[in-house]
């Protein structure tokens, strides 16, 4: 039996009230294997809050649809599991606040900046931006769930600057000031760097399909310190 029909069986028929049931189920169903407890996790955030951001921006294009999809390499005889869990998420009377709260409780390790919840965010963004544009209330909203995250609004506006279309500001990609010196910057992109290897990833129970993520982070973070060392050779 898949973890998804392990959940789905603990959930039972729960559409207008699943969010208590599935954190409970996550909780006692994989309490005894940890490495797929963090997985579970992981997964049900990002499937819950993708329907709940779907629900507040009251679209879902078919390329959100394959944005997920490229982030969960599920089989296809787990994709109406996988559908069950976003619909009842979707169908669910509690708002999306209550879902980021409970499900970032799911984080044992879980502090400011806590860089799993970071990679839900990641995940989030990388949906939103399918259609080609982060709209207005998708923004709001994922601005929103940083803050429940406990993260920082300057590290929200740092993950915000990876995924614009047009290319963010490089030193706000890095979390750096025009003003620091280049030693300084080259410290702190090698630090991120260091951070967010995808083996680094993959130890925070973040599944393996999540490469996709990952590589659009690293190119990120590569190129904003490209630019920022080209601008620092031409002064």
């Amino acid at each position: 039996m898949s973890f998804w029909e392990k959940l789905l069986n603990a959930i039972g028929n729960t559409a207008g009230n699943a969010l208590s049931a599935v954190v409970e189920a996550i909780r006692t169903v994989f309490e005894g294997d940890p490495e797929t407890r963090r997985k579970v996790a992981f997964s049900v955030a990002i499937i819950a809050l993708s329907a709940k951001m779907a629900k507040a921006d009251g679209i879902v294009s078919e390329k959100e649809v394959e944005a997920f999809r490229e982030i969960f390499e599920f089989p296809e005889d787990q994709a109406k599991n996988v559908a069950r869990l976003y619909n009842l998420a979707r169908q669910d009377v509690a708002g999306y606040e209550a879902y980021a709260e409970r499900l970032s409780t799911l984080c044992v390790t879980c502090a400011a900046n806590c860089p799993v919840l970071e990679d839900v965010l990641d995940g989030l963004f990388h949906i939103a931006k399918a259609d080609g544009l982060i709209h207005e209330k998708e923004l709001s909203f994922l601005a929103h769930i940083a803050e429940i995250f406990q993260m920082s609004e300057t590290r929200f506006e740092q993950i915000a600057a990876r995924h614009v279309s047009s290319g963010g500001d490089p030193y706000k990609v890095l979390g750096v000031s025009p003003s620091d010196d280049f030693p300084t910057i080259r410290r702190r992109y090698r630090g991120l760097v260091s951070e967010h290897h995808p083996d680094r990833l993959i130890s925070r129970g973040v599944p393996k399909e999540f490469h996709v993520i990952a590589n659009e982070r690293m190119a990120a973070l590569n190129a904003a310190y490209a630019a920022i060392e080209k601008e620092r050779r031409a002064a």
